[in-house]
């Protein structure tokens, strides 16, 4: 594969990665098609209390992937996947099996290891050329692959008799097989070239003290980019994590086949325009870029949703505009943003370190904002929920992008 052609490599690497990462949501995201209903402990919706735990797993492991992420070398990538996928299998088994208080244990279980999945299979894709275009394929699972599991996991029920306990844990052996083979296809991509790392900086693993100086070299930049994905992360959690409600309360529970379709065009947009970045060369132009989406993807966002709440838009054209922009910009924190960032000051090291840091935020922000909604506003629908927090959302995403803008602008003259 190493004498193929760049558009050959993206092809083949990139969907690669695509369907590994893709078989990754099968053991996490097909119970959120579950619907739980009149189940309820300590006062709290089950299903709101699963999310909450599977979210709570989730981000703990970013914390932890900090460390062991931004530490692990090439040599031990396939086997960490492989462990972390046999844990998330073995507690939807405990899952399946136990009675219904102990579900929140074993989502939390889940979500633990499922955390750093994401950082195992971006290391085989950072620091090259076409990065941008491989991230841009690999991230279409935040849109596709999220759909699709729960549109499984609504047919395992509806048509193959599945109870909602044991769905989660059929759905995952289902694509375990496909799983497998991805990851040994992995280890058999090249290792970026010479010309990537002279263009793309260096990539290797990295000490605590290491991860210390690079932090406080660009502190305050990249506290803004954290509070910038803490907002996104809790916007898009709520859209993916409760699609299934807010589907349901526009009139398309009947439907769950919308649960797929309706994330196809947002695919294609943002395929096509976080792919094209990698045919900017200049990392600094690049970086600049990504902060110019950051904010046409917050005035989407905004812009469709008072539209919809003034009855102009429907339902579904509000779904897939308001997802396109918060996709747009949530993609970007998923490795391209900050490989650019470490490009643009050519600063070695790796994206793992940057992206648990503003992972580890996001979904805590997440869990919190779940339990708010719970016990602060039970009484608010889920589309109006959502609709409150695109708006929200979206100013402060603005904001701290036009600060954050200005901050890397200052650093790079300063350099």
């Amino acid at each position: 594969m190493a004498d193929v052609g760049p558009a050959m490599f993206i092809l083949v690497a990139g969907l690669v990665a695509f369907t590994a990462y893709g078989c990754v949501y099968a053991f996490r995201k097909p119970f959120t098609a579950a619907g739980f209903s009149g189940l309820e402990v300590w006062g709290v919706q089950y299903k709101i209390a699963l999310v909450i735990a599977q979210v709570a797993g989730y981000a703990l492991s970013k914390f932890v992937g900090i460390r062991l992420i931004s530490a692990l070398g090439p040599e031990q990538r396939a086997v960490t996947l492989l462990a972390l996928i046999g844990v998330a299998a073995f507690s939807l088994l405990g899952f399946a099996l136990s009675p219904m208080p102990w579900g929140l244990f074993w989502m939390f279980l889940n979500g633990f290891p499922l955390g750093m999945a994401w950082g195992v299979v971006f290391g085989y894709l950072e620091g090259r050329r076409v990065t941008e275009a491989l991230a841009a394929l690999l991230c279409i699972n935040f849109i596709l692959s999220s759909g699709f599991v729960k549109t499984v996991g609504k047919w395992l029920m509806l048509g193959q008799g599945i109870s909602e306990f044991w769905m989660p844990f059929t759905a995952g052996m289902l694509f375990l097989p496909v799983l497998l083979l991805c990851v040994w296809l992995l280890e058999h991509l090249p290792p970026p070239s010479i010309a990537d790392q002279a263009q793309r900086s260096q990539r290797q693993a990295m000490t605590a003290g290491e991860r210390k100086v690079l932090f406080l070299r660009y502190a305050p930049g990249l506290l803004l980019l954290v509070g910038i994905y803490l907002a996104l992360t809790i916007v898009r959690d709520v859209r993916d994590n409760f699609a299934v409600e807010i589907w349901t309360e526009l009139g398309f529970g009947n439907q769950p086949g919308v649960l797929t379709t309706a994330e196809l065009p947002i695919a294609a947009v943002v395929l096509s325009a976080i792919g094209a970045m990698a045919l900017i060369k200049d990392n600094f132009q690049a970086l600049w870029l990504h902060h110019t989406i950051l904010i046409g993807g917050a005035v989407l966002t905004i812009i469709s949703t008072l539209l919809f709440q003034a009855g102009v838009l429907s339902p579904m054209l509000w779904m897939i505009l308001s997802g396109g922009g918060i996709f747009l910009s949530y993609i970007l924190f998923n490795g391209v943003i900050f490989d650019r960032l470490l490009a643009a000051f050519r600063e070695r090291g790796n994206v793992g370190f940057l992206i648990y840091m503003a992972d580890a935020i996001g979904y805590l922000g997440s869990v919190l904002v779940l339990l708010w909604r719970n016990f602060g506003r039970a009484d608010l629908n889920w589309v109006d929920f959502f609709g409150d927090l695109c708006l929200y959302g979206g100013v402060i995403i603005i904001l701290l992008s036009i600060i954050s803008w200005r901050y890397f602008i200052t650093a790079k003259r300063l350099a």
